[in-house]
């Protein structure tokens, strides 16, 4: 392995670590491994589905460390799961049928539409934390409702995913979920079932990259692991701010791309 390929595989490990520490602490680790992944040269559809599968052993560390607070969920995880897989399915298939010119021009967008959605954690964090620490789970038509957002949220997790978490939280707070470790922990969930199928269908499509999904896999669970207290250290507002600034430069540059390429 010469100087260059080093130099790439370090780029992707610590950018994948960083996700880990950011994924740890807040959500969103997709607006720093996707980008840095198409600053490496990938294909965008290749990077994204790459950034997908390096994250995905991260999951069931989140899932583990909130195992006891899933306790009185009733029937809400598995009755999302179900439909999470099929979204993520559905979501999955769409990229791949995404031409890539077409994928390229939606990037901008849906980096913008993730970076808000980031922005907006917090409000939702701080709502959740204000009500009851008991979930009083809604019934009747508040779960066709619900079934219905976490299909297209799930699709859009299938396809892109950065700020998903946020979307399934918001929605879990919408269903009378209002303890945040509780709803950290069926969002998890819901995570490794929709990501599960996505991964599947990425790798027989060929759409992974397998050197660095690898290396950035190993890069997301020591971020996950011990990089959160560095990030802790700098301070929740500061990580908070680094990422909304870094995913509104993304923005702003990708749309500087595309208005060069009409």
């Amino acid at each position: 392995m010469n100087s260059l390929d080093l130099l790439y595989a370090a780029a992707a490990f610590v950018a994948a670590f960083v996700a880990g520490a950011i994924n740890a602490i807040a959500g969103g680790g997709t607006l720093i491994t996707f980008p840095v992944l198409l600053w490496l040269g990938l294909d965008s559809k290749v990077a994204n589905a790459t950034s997908t599968v390096a994250l995905y052993p991260g999951l069931f560390g989140g899932l583990w460390g909130y195992r006891r607070q899933m306790s009185g969920s009733g029937n809400t995880p598995a009755r999302l799961g179900v439909i999470s897989v099929i979204g993520g399915a559905v979501g999955a298939w769409l990229l791949i049928k995404t031409p890539t010119n077409l994928f390229d021009a939606l990037i901008p967008f849906l980096i913008l539409f993730a970076t808000l959605l980031f922005m907006a954690q917090e409000y939702i964090t701080r709502f959740m934390r204000s009500g009851e620490t008991t979930p009083t789970v809604r019934s009747g038509w508040w779960t066709t409702a619900g079934t219905f957002v976490q299909f297209c949220s799930a699709i859009y997790g299938g396809y892109f995913g950065a700020g998903n978490g946020i979307l399934m939280l918001t929605l879990l707070s919408v269903l009378g979920f209002r303890d945040i470790h509780q709803a950290n922990g069926i969002k998890n969930f819901l995570a490794i079932c929709l990501n599960t199928v996505a991964v599947m269908v990425f790798s027989i499509s060929g759409l992974v990259r397998w050197r660095e999904a690898l290396i950035m896999a190993v890069g997301s669970i020591a971020g996950g692991y011990f990089g959160a207290r560095a990030a802790q250290r700098l301070g929740k507002g500061f990580v908070r701010r680094a990422v909304v600034c870094i995913g509104l430069t993304i923005t702003f540059v990708m749309l500087w791309r595309l208005r060069g390429q009409i």
